[in-house]
């Protein structure tokens, strides 16, 4: 009896037991399960998104931009060159159109005008009458006289009616014991237009236009003119030139072949230029005797004054 009463006892202990156990297990499994889904479903969802962000930047990126609107619904480009030219890029090492081109005329030199003819032999040049641009003399050439340089360059030459008179001028001023150096002569316009453009970048506009022509209006470009020097290239185009036995000889002599003193001192108002004592301008014999013997200019020779310096 008491064997069982045990028997039964332990049976229904088992039972108890085995039958806890099961309840816990499936409870385990069950939230692993639900946590594991979760995660998967937010992976998921973030997978999902990041397609979304990328069809949507996908989607921009191919969207037309405003300006291309007009081509067709392509993304604008830059435009390619045409054939035979080459894409324009900003050079900062090339002159600007500023530099390219002399500023227009100012204050009173507004009336400019191009002389009728620039090949006449006592031609007005001045800041007022102006060689057309394409003007180039026929007849240059290389006068026989001593440089300050050696070469055969353009400012060497000078046309063949002045070139021959500064021959004899220069061996007459040697039998009286004077040595006169050739210093510039001849300036084709491009060099002037060069010429004057550096000096208004180093000293503007004004300053320049008081010492330099624009561009058309240089004697020198007529190639009847000349700069010259003492013995040995002494004081060549500068102030100092003036007190110089040269000089004083060029002042008293240079007429007798057809030259002039072409900006002389106190007539700065007249001739728009300062004193340039080392200036010489072949204009023929028959107007420079004419002009010293009246104490006048070309501009008073021509009655074409004044010229002021544009100040």
């Amino acid at each position: 009896m008491k064997v069982k009463l045990v028997s039964g006892i332990s049976l229904a202990l088992s039972l108890v037991l085995f039958t806890g156990c099961s309840n816990d297990e499936p409870s385990q499994k069950e939230s692993t399960s639900h946590h594991t889904e979760d995660h998967a479903k937010e992976t998921q969802k973030d997978k999902d998104q990041s397609k979304t962000n990328e069809d949507h930047k996908s989607a921009d990126q191919n969207k037309p931009s405003d300006d291309s609107k007009n081509n067709g619904g392509k993304v604008s480009q830059d435009p390619e060159p045409k054939d035979g030219q080459e894409q324009k890029k900003n050079d900062p090492s090339e002159p600007t159109q500023d530099h390219k081109k002399p500023k227009p005329p100012a204050k009173n030199d507004e009336s400019v005008s191009v002389v009728a003819h620039p090949e006449s032999i006592p031609v007005l040049v001045n800041k007022r009458s102006k060689l057309p641009e394409d003007y180039k003399p026929a007849d240059l050439v290389y006068p026989d006289v001593p440089f300050i340089f050696s070469e055969k360059i353009e400012k060497r030459m000078m046309r063949k009616e002045a070139a021959t008179a500064l021959e004899n001028m220069f061996a007459a001023a040697k039998k009286d014991g004077i040595n006169l150096t050739g210093v510039s002569a001849y300036r084709s316009h491009a060099t002037q237009t060069a010429l004057f453009n550096n000096y208004v970048k180093r000293d503007g506009y004004e300053k320049a236009r008081s010492y330099s022509a624009l561009p058309g209006t240089s004697e020198h470009e007529t190639g009847l003119a000349i700069d010259v020097a003492g013995d040995g290239g002494k004081c060549p185009a500068q102030d100092c030139f003036g007190g110089t036995s040269e000089a004083k000889w060029l002042a008293k002599n240079a007429p007798d072949f057809g030259f002039i003193i072409r900006y002389p001192e106190g007539k700065e108002n007249v001739t728009g230029y300062k004193y340039e004592p080392w200036h010489i301008r072949y204009v023929g014999t028959s107007v420079s005797k004419k002009i010293v013997a009246k104490h006048e200019t070309l501009e008073e020779y021509f009655n074409a004054v004044p010229v002021t310096n544009g100040e």
